[in-house]
């Protein structure tokens, strides 16, 4: 007792050790294919996009797939960090792509929430799927409330379901418009995403409306939105504006849709999304093909 009061103890107590040592402590238990832990050294480096690093501590035994007790892997983690380097290696050494933590995400949708369009397409192509395994960490709602329209359009092209409605989340286009990602907006309107899906009764545009997006209110009026919907509560989009907002100017002077509108819409939903591409092949004077495909 009085050598370790004087500070000459061969060893340090617990709370003297540097962390490292528990890193060390902890890691000899983590070569196992299951092992379970808190975060490693390897998901460390993943996260920060340290390269060589990670390449050390796999040659040193560390298994590509370590777990934490929340189930996140390395993967996950160079995935939300957006560091495409650190996922390649991971993945061409075996890397799980189908992981999901204990909260549902997956590489995937870390991809979408970091923005990395180039993680995205690389864990699309390495075979992930696009449909979500949890109603809370969806990749295609992610990507469009973020507003990361490379992603989503990624997503969209490997087969995502354009009109997914989940339980809190509602639609991709109700979770662009609730956080005002008005590229996501677009890109969805255009790629044919249905304007009167939202949430349970409530439409993107009562979501557009609510959050005080002007500009989104007014391009989804433009697709066919109808600002006389009533959501579960007995309101219309104009009912959950701010007075003398910008918002409710842009409700108030939308009047009924003109014909060429209502031929506009009409021709679109008789296309249907899958032929839109097939547009252009339509006899019809440019001016006219512009004003149907809203170009």
């Amino acid at each position: 007792m009085a050598a370790v009061q004087s500070g000459v103890s061969s060893f340090p107590l617990p709370w003297q050790r540097p962390s490292y040592i528990y890193g060390a402590l902890l890691c000899n238990s983590l070569m196992a294919d299951s092992g379970l832990s808190d975060r490693t050294p390897l998901h460390e480096a993943a996260y920060q996009g340290r390269l060589l690093h990670l390449r050390s501590l796999i040659a040193q035994g560390f298994h590509v797939d370590t777990l934490t007790m929340d189930r996140i892997s390395p993967l996950h983690e160079a995935c939300l960090g957006g560091h495409y380097a650190c996922a390649k290696f991971l993945l061409d050494n075996g890397a799980n792509v189908h992981a999901v933590s204990t909260d549902g995400a997956t590489p995937l949708f870390n991809s979408c929430s970091s923005g990395s369009a180039a993680c995205v397409r690389l864990i699309l192509q390495h075979k992930a799927s696009v449909h979500t395994p949890s109603l809370l960490a969806s990749p295609v709602h992610e990507a469009a409330k973020k507003g990361h329209r490379e992603c989503l359009e990624l997503l969209l092209s490997y087969g995502a379901h354009i009109d997914l409605e989940l339980p809190v989340l509602g639609t991709p286009l109700y979770s662009a418009c609730m956080a005002q990602a008005m590229t996501c907006v677009t890109l969805l309107l255009y790629s044919g995403a249905d304007v009167g899906v939202g949430c349970g009764r409530d439409t993107p545009l009562h979501a557009a409306a609510q959050c005080g997006g002007a500009e989104i209110v007014d391009l989804l009026l433009d697709f066919g939105a109808d600002g006389c919907f009533k959501n579960a509560e007995g309101k219309t989009p104009l009912d959950l504006s701010l007075p003398n907002s910008e918002v409710r100017s842009v409700l108030q002077k939308k009047g009924p849709c003109a014909l060429s509108q209502l031929c506009r819409l009409c021709i679109r939903r008789s296309l249907g999304r899958s032929r839109f591409h097939r547009a252009s092949s339509l006899f019809l004077p440019p001016i006219i093909m512009d004003f149907l495909l809203y170009q």
